[in-house]
């Protein structure tokens, strides 16, 4: 006797559907809100003359480099050379939409960290869905967020911050639970409050893992721009795809050289950012 086959598939498809009825209008709403803020971060971008912006970089990396000439110096150059090759609008696009993603994920990801360190159950509850989120092909994201929002940057940004949170919501965690028990002891010995005890104890001490989960989660936002192409996302990613369908490796290998000057940039700011 054969065993009857669980209708999975059929049962995701329900609940998408369900949702795409019933919440039809919440969605419209957030599609037009976060489309509304991707184009205005990147007209604002592009109201700066390319020279004028690879500057302002290369003072902010100086200083926050802390003093950092080389820092500086690589990241004007390196923006520099993506204007030289004619992606600077695309650039900026790429940028906006990365920086969207990552801000939204995180604003998700570090609340959702603290209450896995907290609370037990929600620690087992969330984690199997962080190793469903980091594991399934990232593809598959795509076909809800295209229902859901069609084609266009906001679906992309939508696969993009499902795909970049985990890492930041695992490394949340694993920095609170890594707080020693001494301090907490400190901290309930002078009768601080819970909202005192994370404030003032907790998250200082696991900063440094979370500005680690602040880095992967923009890194992993960078790392989608090419797959978000694929549903209608601009930028860099887009110029890559159209490489690719053309099998223009000159047009596909200069759109990545920009994705990774924009990565590197990041990268370092952050990795500067973070408390030693």
């Amino acid at each position: 006797m054969a065993i009857p086959k669980i209708p999975i598939g059929d049962g995701v498809e329900y609940v998408v559907n369900w949702i795409e009825d019933d919440f039809g209008i919440l969605l419209d709403i957030f599609s037009d809100v976060t489309d509304y803020i991707i184009s205005g971060l990147n007209d604002t971008l592009l109201l700066f003359p390319p020279i004028v912006f690879a500057l302002i970089i290369g003072i902010a990396a100086y200083f926050i480099g802390k003093k950092d000439l080389k820092l500086a110096i690589g990241s004007t150059v390196g923006l520099l050379l993506i204007e030289n090759m004619g992606l600077w609008v695309l650039s900026m696009e790429t940028i906006s939409l990365v920086i969207t993603s990552a801000f939204l994920a995180l604003i998700i990801a570090i609340p959702l960290g603290i209450v896995s360190a907290k609370n037990e159950f929600a620690y087992h509850v969330i984690k199997p869905l962080l190793d469903l989120m980091q594991t399934m092909p990232s593809f598959v994201y795509l076909i809800p967020a295209v229902i859901f929002f069609g084609l266009g940057n906001v679906p992309g940004l939508v696969a993009t911050i499902v795909f970049a949170m985990p890492p930041a919501i695992r490394l949340t965690t694993l920095g609170i639970q890594q707080v020693p028990k001494e301090l907490t002891e400190v901290a309930d010995a002078f009768g601080s409050t819970p909202w005192q005890k994370l404030s003032k104890v907790e998250l200082p001490t696991a900063l440094p893992s979370i500005m680690a989960g602040v880095n992967q989660c923009i890194m992993l936002s960078l790392s989608m721009v090419v797959i978000a192409a694929m549903i209608g996302a601009r930028g860099l990613g887009y110029q890559v795809l159209i490489g690719i369908q053309r099998v223009d490796i000159g047009q596909g290998f200069e759109a990545g050289l920009g994705i990774v000057i924009i990565a590197i940039i990041l990268d370092r700011f952050t990795q500067h950012l973070t408390p030693k």
